[in-house]
């Protein structure tokens, strides 16, 4: 059996977390300041060091400093020194790997459209159930006819396509909105805006990758989402993408000594706003049944509040920051926070979590058997690791030794659904064009024929004119002498002999 991390002590009472039932998931909860990230820090470099690889979100771009190693020193030495632990604490860094959206900061991270699917597509983009059915449509109309969806460039064709045959759809596949399509490639046009033509791309991110050791520790990927958390939809859907390709993929595990993987969602809240209840289930689907593949999912938000009750309830590990309660909403978020525990009857949770200090914690974590403890108040054990980021020449050096090398470094455009339809396009457009050279060819020749015979009734030229003329009266005088001739000849015959024969009867 795994040995249990040291989350929090007081005097010489100590709270573990034990590792066969973290992957019963936990929350982090707590107003801004009150020490959240450094509690999350302790428990991920806690797995690290039992071998569990780790995936987190650094939202501030101060978890770096987990590579390093800390020191007795300032509020941390103060800090060990109360909890009787500065003598026997080793400080040292875990192994890292660093990941980035947009590639600036650590190794290219991507997926493509087809892996991310209309239902998250649908939610980064904000799109009504109308919209969403068109989107869906269009997907299916893509996997029927081969053409596979892998950028954003891929999809905006794919709905052009879909847009410009709507009427051949319709019948098979149901109405086709070009409403709703236009809807959704403004959608398509503000994502690419805010850089997600380098999300959607290929090769995708093998999902072993984030599943490393290194030493027998397990290697924390940290997603440096400084700047991703500035599109919450595409932060938020991205790690649910995330949670749900492990959920389809990793093969059950049963009860394990460990988790093969823990995954901490900062800023849970940006998860569930606005939510439409279809994603809410899935969620809530995903957060239950993903234990049995040996996945811990830890929430870090500032209030229980944040996270809908179907998935809180699926929560087994708690540790509760201090809350402010100055107005009526933040009193009511009070007692939601102090419901949430197993009730201690030494303990006044509501007024305690407004007196907590920096550091502090309320604590409920699950046993042996797994039943959350009755909540308690403690110190948390400070992490060994360096608190704060590391220089940029350190991060630097962490990309260029990690063990994903430079795989994912260049982007690979294969042909998917954008090249064939632009194919398809040009064999269109070479046809017409052909048809087009035909029809022009067909009608030049006629114009040449009419030219022809138009050149054959042409006037005649003076000398030809006088010529033809001449001929024509030559022709017609010896024709009328002929004629008189004959006609002579033949009255002549007729008459001349009577007139002869009268004559000579006369003498």
């Amino acid at each position: 059996m795994a040995e249990p991390i040291l989350a929090a002590k007081r005097d010489d009472k100590e709270f573990n977390l034990l590792m066969q039932m973290a992957n019963r998931h936990g929350v982090i909860t707590g107003a801004t300041g009150t020490g959240k990230t450094v509690t999350l820090q302790r428990l991920a470099e806690g797995f690290s060091q039992r071998g569990v690889p780790v995936f987190i979100a650094d939202i501030k771009g101060d978890l770096t400093g987990i590579s390093q190693p800390g020191s007795l020193s300032g509020k941390i030495g103060e800090r060990l020194t109360q909890l009787g632990l500065a003598e026997t604490t080793a400080f040292e860094g875990s192994p890292v790997t660093l990941w980035d959206v947009f590639g600036k900061q650590g190794h290219p991270l991507r997926s493509t459209i087809s892996e991310m699917g209309p239902l998250l597509l649908a939610r980064i983009l904000q799109l009504n159930d109308t919209q969403e059915g068109v989107l869906a449509l269009t997907f299916k109309i893509a996997d029927d006819n081969g053409m596979m969806l892998l950028d954003l460039k891929d999809l905006q064709s794919m709905l052009k396509f879909v847009a410009e045959n709507a009427k051949q759809f319709t019948t098979e596949y149901g109405n086709v909105s070009s409403a709703s399509v236009g809807a959704i490639q403004r959608g398509l046009l503000q994502l690419e805006q805010q850089g997600a033509e380098n999300f959607f791309a290929e090769p995708a991110v093998a999902l072993d990758d984030f599943m490393q050791t290194l030493q027998g520790k397990g290697v924390l990927n940290l997603l440096a989402a400084d700047d991703l958390i500035n599109s919450p939809k595409l932060y938020s859907t991205f790690l649910l993408w995330l949670l749900s390709e492990l959920f389809e993929n990793l093969p059950e595990a049963g009860d394990l000594d460990k988790p093969k993987l823990v995954f901490f969602f900062d800023e849970a809240h940006l998860l569930f706003d606005d939510a439409p209840k279809a994603l809410v289930d899935k969620i809530e689907q995903v957060v239950r049944l993903i234990r049995s593949k040996g996945v811990g999912v830890y929430f870090v938000t500032q209030s229980p509040a944040d996270i809908p009750d179907k998935v809180l309830a699926q929560l087994g590990n708690r540790l509760q920051h201090a809350l402010r309660a100055y107005t009526p909403k933040e009193q009511e978020a009070v007692k939601v926070a102090a419901k949430s525990f197993r009730e201690n009857p030494e303990l006044d949770t509501v007024k305690t979590i407004t007196e907590l200090g920096v550091g502090e914690v309320l604590i409920s974590c699950l046993d042996e058997k797994g039943v959350p403890a009755v909540v308690d108040r403690a110190f948390v054990v400070p992490p060994v690791s360096q608190i704060g980021p590391v220089t940029p020449e350190q991060r630097q050096s962490l990309i260029a030794n990690s063990l994903i090398g430079s795989q994912y470094d260049e982007i690979v455009d294969r042909e998917s659904a954008y090249e064939i339809l632009a194919a398809k396009g040009e064999e269109k457009a070479a046809a017409a064009a052909a048809e087009e050279a035909a029809k022009a060819e067909a009608k030049a020749q006629k114009e040449a024929e009419k030219a022809a015979r138009a050149q054959a009734r042409q006037p005649d030229t003076l000398v030809e004119s006088v010529v033809k003329s001449a001929t024509r009266s030559a022709s017609t005088s010896i024709g009328r002498q002929i004629g008189n001739t004959i006609v002579r000849g033949v009255l002549g015959s007729i008459f001349g002999g009577s007139s002869s024969k009268k004559k000579s009867s006369w003498f």
